[in-house]
């Protein structure tokens, strides 16, 4: 049903006069995960689409087109894999119904510290190797990973003070289904999954005590820590990831210089947005600190590798279920070991 609905909207595309494979001026049409008013569309588009022109001398540049724009999110790898996309720029979690390796890729709960951890993985640490694996479970030889990795770390939103793990002891927290539950209800947390359209009334009428939402700055302009007071920052458990391909025909179309820097172009253009956004939240956090009102709950160290603990066993189920998801959870473990967030003796069991 997927590969026939994105054929008919090929067709019609083809017929209303678009090209569904890359322009003779190598302008790539990238669907992503955001919508055009969303704070990262706008950074990406008018800072960092500019300097893949300069990057490629001109040979490449993008059009971003916002999420759900020419195939529902969920379709993308399918639209580039066939050319109707050139490429995507979007969440790695989408996927995970198609392979839990996807999930494990995606948002790996109470895992890295930073956004950096986690581009470096992607980059340096096996995490390229291992979407590209767990694409070609699903699209085989049909689409290339250019690069994968977050740019921002999720606060948690809390009307009640949780200070530690023992704190998450019968809170009842909004949360995705799937592994970031998981990991909460190993913690003695209570899921609750609702939209996330209905958290801020769910909050105000105490449906549930915290929930999973977003960014310092993002749950700030929502108006959620207005009525949530001890937001957890920085956040304990999510981090999602972004990925960045290209149709494979349209990847070989690349001379080598190009490739390297797309690859380039999407680390830096990750990091920078990072940056940004810690920043960004930086700001905020400082001034909800002076104004009395808000209390910013910070984890010490002990408590939040504690938490990574807990979450271990969960990561654990969860890749057992294919070969791609338990390569892609050993790639994750190989570098947590190599810069210090597990310990070199610990076994790779179930926790």
């Amino acid at each position: 049903m997927r590969q026939f609905k994105i054929l008919t909207l090929a067709a019609a595309m083809v017929a209303a006069g678009w090209s569904v494979a890359a322009s003779a001026e190598q302008t790539f049409r990238i669907q992503v995960s955001w919508t055009a008013g969303s704070y990262a569309y706008q950074y990406l588009e008018k800072t960092w689409v500019p300097k893949l022109e300069e990057m490629t001398d001109g040979d490449v540049t993008l059009q971003m087109l916002p999420s759900g724009s020419v195939v529902p999110y969920k379709e993308t790898l399918d639209a580039v894999g066939m050319g109707l996309l050139d490429g995507e720029l979007t969440a790695t979690a989408y996927f995970t119904g198609r392979n839990p390796a996807f999930a494990i890729l995606g948002d790996l709960p109470a895992g890295y510290d930073t956004p950096q951890q986690f581009l470096d993985f992607c980059r340096e640490g096996g995490g390229e190797q291992a979407l590209q694996a767990a694409i070609d479970s699903v699209v085989p030889d049909q689409v290339h990973v250019v690069g994968c990795g977050p740019y921002k770390r999720e606060s948690l939103v809390a009307a009640v003070p949780i200070r530690g793990v023992d704190d998450l002891q019968g809170i009842k927290i909004r949360s995705p289904e799937g592994l970031v539950a998981d990991v909460f209800k190993r913690a003695g947390a209570t899921p609750v999954n609702i939209p996330l359209s209905e958290v801020f009334t769910a909050l105000q009428q105490g449906v549930v005590d915290a929930a999973d939402n977003s960014a310092y700055s993002d749950n700030d302009a929502a108006g959620l820590n207005e009525i949530a007071h001890y937001p957890i920052y920085p956040g304990i458990h999510s981090m999602s990831s972004q990925q960045f391909t290209l149709n494979q025909q349209t990847w070989e179309s690349l001379d080598e210089a190009d490739r390297q820097a797309l690859h380039e172009w999407f680390y830096a253009a990750m990091n920078d947005l990072a940056k940004v956004v810690h920043a960004k939240d930086e700001e905020l956090v400082a001034r909800d600190r002076q104004g009395g009102k808000i209390t910013v709950v910070d984890w010490p160290q002990s408590e939040r590798d504690r938490f990574r603990q807990i979450a271990r066993g969960a990561w654990m189920r969860y890749a057992d279920s294919t070969p791609e998801a338990q390569a892609a959870l050993q790639a994750h473990l190989d570098y947590m070991k190599r810069i210090g967030l597990m310990d070199e003796g610990e076994s790779d069991g179930d926790s």
